[in-house]
């Protein structure tokens, strides 16, 4: 088998201590390891000097998805036995499918109270904890409204400590509902910097992808290939098309932040290399090799060993030693990882 595509290739050593626990204040002080690929030349920073890396005529394009919160606690209505469940994606207004834990104790019927105005059925089961649920609520509330009294911010399993502030897990620019966890390249952003970085004349277009759980879902299989990837479901307007197609025709770079957004960019191109306006879901896995049609340059956080994060990176990076040996540094330079932690821009 190639070695691109064993799982086993993404693998990297990483001490516990830095997994970042706690987001950095103020948001753009966390560090920033920048990376161009032609020159093969790495620079040590802070994020807000990503703006020096930026050139008048770029395109940020940043996800503007707003993460629900997705996790609530409650109990079967017929035992009293704890349940947690955690919300993946939307179906329709009351279906859901979600993450229950434990799932064993749960029957297609079951019902989950949640508090005495909100409860959820299940009515399917599926593989990795996986259900699909109804919601059944008071009708003087929206579903977000109640969700906003018995939900809390869904952060990975690797975050150990209490989230002070739940706006730390929201972009500045989140707008859209939708998302069970951030997309956390995003999280380094003040208004301030965007402020700045747009009167640098760098063009700021918002896409949308709502992250799903399964972003946090291992790859199992030693072939990467047999990884089935999580949908998602993503917007681009035709105004957001029109001036990416624009840019890229004109030799301006496509910059993403964060790995949603490359998704996005690269479902949405056709055949011809344009961008199409376009709503619906994606299941698209980048890994090496992997031609990139849209994006130019990317801004993205340090990703589990394993994932299907690193393997995008790799793909982008366009040597998956390379892409090693970055990460290695990073630990030896002691940058923190994962959602909270430091970011990469490689160019």
């Amino acid at each position: 088998m190639r070695r691109e595509l064993l799982k086993s290739t993404y693998f990297y050593e990483l001490p516990e201590e830095q997994i970042a626990q706690t987001p950095i204040e103020p948001r753009d002080h966390s560090r920033l390891l920048c990376y161009n690929r032609k020159a093969n030349k790495i620079e040590h920073k802070h994020f807000y000097d990503v703006i020096d890396f930026l050139k008048p005529g770029d395109v940020l394009v940043v996800n503007n998805s707003k993460v629900l919160p997705a996790r609530l606690f409650g109990y079967k209505a017929e035992t009293g036995a704890k349940i947690e469940v955690l919300l993946q994606k939307r179906i329709d207004l009351k279906n859901w499918e979600v993450i229950a834990k434990p799932q064993k104790r749960l029957n297609v019927g079951t019902e989950i109270v949640f508090n005495e105005n909100i409860k959820c059925t299940v009515t399917e089961k599926g593989d990795y904890g996986s259900c699909k649920v109804k919601f059944d609520y008071a009708d003087d509330k929206t579903f977000e409204e109640h969700l906003m009294e018995i939900g809390t911010m869904p952060l990975p399993p690797y975050i150990k400590e209490k989230l002070k502030n739940q706006n730390r897990y929201q972009t500045v620019y989140a707008k859209v509902d939708g998302s069970s966890a951030a997309p956390t390249a995003g999280l380094h952003f003040t208004p301030e910097l965007l402020r700045k970085i747009k009167e640098k004349g760098v063009e700021i277009l918002e896409v949308l992808l709502h992250v799903g759980l399964g972003t946090f879902r291992p790859v199992k299989e030693d072939n990467i290939e047999d990884h089935e990837m999580h949908s998602e479901y993503f917007e681009i307007s035709q105004d957001v098309a029109d001036k990416i197609n624009k840019a890229k025709s004109e030799g301006r770079r496509i910059i993403a932040v964060g790995t949603t957004s490359v998704r996005v960019l690269e479902s949405g191109v056709d055949e011809s290399g344009k961008l199409q306006a376009q709503k619906r879901e994606t299941k698209i896995f980048i890994y090496p090799p992997y031609k990139f049609k849209m994006v130019d340059a990317l801004i993205t956080n340090f990703h589990l060993p394993e994932s299907t994060l690193i393997m995008l990176v790799s793909a982008f990076v366009g040597d998956i030693d390379k892409t090693l040996d970055l990460y290695k540094l990073a630990v030896r330079e002691k940058y923190r990882f994962f959602s909270f932690g430091d970011a990469m821009f490689i160019e």
